[in-house]
């Protein structure tokens, strides 16, 4: 039996602990990444293989006669075509809720960033701002509270739970939008997220990319948000028409928006959002999750899904299959 890792790099894997994956199987093969020209050979004899984003499509399982689970080191699988890998007998199995304390940590420094605007007055210190200031601080940046504002956020999975208990702790009142999977049961505790836009301090996206949430904060949902409103993405960036947010910071129709995805990554120099002129906007490079606490229980779980398909079950499988 055979496992290969496709692309290791994306774990920063020097600083992770492969013991218990590599035991897992009598041999692998790490690979740090896998061009598409050489994704067909490293397939051709492997039984396990475990991508983060390298695509697997109809193409690349059908070439690989041997292969019996997908493992996603991720919870989005959009990269496999799961369907594909379905009419072929092979589970994909990904991994959820293993970033919890991490991302929420990340949205909560975002919105502190919104909040504090922290990281400006700290360049106008470096800039000698505060040394040729005539009174004792510099308080010429807003500021707002955080403590008694309203949090909207649109998933209530382990994510979106865990922004909620950190919010809570700031004072937040925080309410979840209604499911915005196609015929979820409604829940009175949780309003349709267009009657609870208007009354948004702050919206958090927690949910995943799916064709009914691809662009959900388009103009109309923008539109909704109160002018003191905060946006905060640190989901997936498909969910942000990203030229409709330009386009309301620069014309202050909310008061700001911190990213940590985009809709290409790594974006392109010209990407809509990295021009110079918008307003309080705040972007990280993907990297909430990054934490090696966070990295390390991701490599887990998936050793984790390995251990459980050998003993004949299947965890966290997502594209319908069990087993015999």
């Amino acid at each position: 039996m055979r496992g290969v890792f496709l692309d290791t790099q994306t774990m920063a894997p020097e600083s992770l602990d492969f013991s218990a994956l590599t035991a897992t199987l009598p041999d692998w093969q790490l690979h740090d990444a896998t061009a598409a020209g050489a994704l067909q050979a490293r397939l051709a004899d492997a039984d396990v293989v475990i991508t983060n984003k390298v695509v697997l499509d109809r193409a690349a399982l059908a070439s690989a006669p041997r292969l019996k689970l997908v493992c996603v080191s991720a919870t989005g699988t959009n990269n496999v075509d799961t369907e594909a890998a379905r009419e072929l007998g092979i589970p994909v199995c990904n991994v959820s809720g293993y970033a919890g304390p991490s991302v929420a940590q990340h949205t909560l420094a975002l919105m502190l960033g919104l909040a504090t605007r922290w990281h400006e007055y700290r360049q106008d210190v470096q800039h000698g701002a505060w040394s040729r200031s005539p009174m004792f601080c510099l308080m010429h940046r807003p500021v707002v509270e955080l403590h008694g504002k309203h949090l909207v956020i649109v998933g209530a999975g382990a994510l979106g739970k865990a922004v909620a208990a950190l919010a809570q702790a700031f004072g937040m009142r925080v309410t979840f939008a209604a499911s915005l999977a196609p015929g979820a049961p409604a829940d009175p505790a949780r309003p349709p997220l267009q009657q609870l836009l208007p009354q948004a301090d702050w919206v958090s996206l927690h949910c995943p990319l799916t064709l009914d949430t691809q662009h959900l904060v388009d103009r109309g949902f923008l539109a909704q948000m109160p002018a003191h409103g905060f946006l905060i993405n640190t989901a997936r960036g498909g969910l942000v028409d990203e030229p409709a947010l330009a386009e309301a910071l620069r014309e202050g129709r909310i008061a700001g928006a911190a990213l940590d995805v985009l809709g290409v990554e790594p974006p392109p120099a010209d990407h809509p959002l990295l021009a110079a002129d918008i307003p309080n906007l705040l972007l990280t490079p993907h990297n909430a999750w990054v934490s090696r606490e966070c990295r390390q229980r991701l490599l887990d779980g998936v050793t984790a899904n390995i251990r459980a398909w050998q003993a004949g079950r299947l965890e966290n499988c997502v594209n319908g299959l069990e087993m015999a």
